[in-house]
């Protein structure tokens, strides 16, 4: 009986760290995503000034 509630003790312990280490690394997902949309939206804002600028010198060139 001794044996086996050490057993299931074990157990609990490795499930609670395998939760923390998961919610951890949620964490570090979230983390992560949060830069990558951040730097997403920075580079769509500089394609979108590009795409911009590039349109301003197109309608300048002259029409044959």
């Amino acid at each position: 009986m001794d044996a086996e509630l050490n057993r299931l003790e074990h157990q609990v312990e490795q499930l609670i760290g395998l939760y923390q280490s998961g919610k951890a690394e949620v964490r570090e997902l979230r983390t992560q995503l949060a830069h990558l949309e951040a730097e997403n939206r920075r580079l769509a804002d500089k394609v979108r000034l590009a795409t911009e600028r590039l349109e301003a010198l197109l309608d300048k060139l002259p029409q044959d």
